[in-house]
């Protein structure tokens, strides 16, 4: 993979930039970090401590392009001046995962999908770390893939991937790809075609071969019919809520059943530590998963019994007066918000709004409709949800803080209802991100 003068630029400072560097530092590479905002000081340090040169608040441009390798990171889009003027000169572009991928032998299993992907990632190596193996857990969760490349030995990785993360990828090849679904996001960065975000994620099969292994949702469209128009090599294995032939993970009178070769299994549909059949999904992709490495049936089933869910996605966050509070922070998009309605039993005061990303709320009418019965706004620019449903939802109310929402919320509902905080849009209008946006709104519960 290497060449003569092994030069390369690193763009991004963050935790998957930093691990980047580090990795090419031990790999004999002349290394140079570009952030153009701020490093983080735990990043300056560590950058430092291993004598690598890195600049912040710009971009040496001409210094950036003397590289014959240059790691991106995913937040920069292709369409980035530097990046542009990098192909013209014939300057390999890649992501950290491509660069990590470099390095290691270990196995992997490759995860994406617009909704569902940080849970079933988590899932799949909470199965794998209880059934013993020697496994890391990265992408867009944990360490750095490149970090733990140069710092672990691991046998097995499972990896979380963004469409923007799979854009940078050439040579990577995983040995089980899971593609959960396809559903309309971060457009702006496709030219507001989903053909291209389609492409894109389905990159996750690129380098498969017949010993490796594809699990898909076999209820998703848009999955559906691009796999009409593939050619795929390697083993697949659909998973759905309705019956399927072959080889499979479907569900049948409550019951999941892994028809794995060469020994299925089954398990109730009320025993999974994850509810809601967005959860099911996840679900039997991660059992799949686990079941190709041959991993015991009773390991995968406790596995899928005993799992904490992570922070900011549909965590329970405390019983106020009867009232449930629920922290979906992390639904950054209109479809994560329909699971997480999809998933509520109880009347549902709804917190929600944010920065919009071009977001088309038609999806969520009939839901909201039937589980709604008030809507908090907690964002500077709340018009469009009034837009969307007003005369569906008789109390819509506007707030500007976790504080102010989560007060409002409470008054509104009462014993039986769930307040859900799932906004639908990004966080950057009021908080730092949708980590800030969720404490500030568990906090806030905290003190009714």
């Amino acid at each position: 993979m290497s060449n003569n003068t092994k030069i390369i630029s690193i763009l991004g400072a963050g935790e998957s930039g930093t691990g980047a560097a580090i990795l090419a530092k031990k790999q004999g590479w002349m290394v140079f970090v570009s952030d153009k905002g701020k490093i983080a000081e735990k990043y300056q340090t560590e950058l430092t401590a291993n004598g690598i040169e890195f600049e912040a608040g710009q971009h040496s441009e001409e210094r950036l392009l003397e590289a014959s390798v240059i790691v991106k990171s995913p937040g920069i889009p292709d369409k980035a001046p530097l990046v542009v003027e990098a192909h013209k000169r014939g300057i390999q572009v890649i992501s950290e995962i491509e660069f990590a991928s470099w390095y290691t032998n270990a196995k992997t299993i490759a995860i994406t999908g617009t909704n569902g992907k940080t849970t079933t990632t988590l899932l799949t190596y909470h199965i794998l770390k209880k059934a013993g193996l020697n496994v890391g857990l990265a992408g867009n969760v944990g360490k750095s893939f490149a970090r733990q490349v140069a710092e672990n030995n691991y046998e097995y990785y499972v990896l979380e991937l963004s469409s923007f993360q799979l854009d940078g990828m050439f040579n990577f090849r995983a040995d089980v790809a899971v593609l959960l679904n396809i559903t309309p996001d971060h457009l702006d960065r496709y030219d507001y075609q989903l053909s291209n975000y389609v492409f894109s994620k389905f990159r996750i099969l690129q380098n498969m071969g017949e010993n490796d292994v594809f699990v898909y949702c076999a209820d998703d469209p848009l999955t559906t019919e691009a796999l009409k128009s593939r050619e795929i090599k390697s083993r697949t294995i659909p998973f759905s809520l309705h019956e399927q032939q072959g080889e499979s993970a479907c569900i049948s009178n409550e019951t999941i059943q892994f028809n794995i070769h060469p020994d299925p299994f089954t398990m109730s549909i009320f025993d999974l530590a994850l509810q809601g059949k967005h959860n099911q999904y996840n679900s039997m992709a991660a059992g799949i998963a686990a079941r190709v490495f041959e991993i015991r049936k009773d390991v995968v089933r406790e596995s899928l019994m005993d799992f904490e869910n992570i922070e900011h996605r549909l965590e329970f966050v405390a019983k106020v007066h009867g009232i449930e509070f629920i922290n979906d922070s992390k639904a950054t998009n209109v479809n994560s918000t329909w699971y997480a309605l999809e998933s509520m039993n109880t009347p549902v005061v709804w917190i929600a709004g944010g920065v919009d990303k071009g977001n088309d709320y038609d999806m969520l009418k009939e839901l909201v409709r039937s589980r709604v019965k008030a809507i908090v706004c907690m964002g500077k620019e709340n018009e469009k949800i009034h837009k969307a449903f007003d005369g569906i939802v008789s109390q819509i109310v506007n707030t500007s803080s976790a504080m102010e929402a989560v007060k409002a919320a409470y008054l509104l509902g009462k014993k039986g209802d769930t307040v859900l905080l799932s906004p639908a849009c990004a966080s950057f209008d009021l908080f730092e991100n949708y980590e800030d946006r969720g404490r500030q709104f568990k906090s806030a519960v905290r003190e009714l």
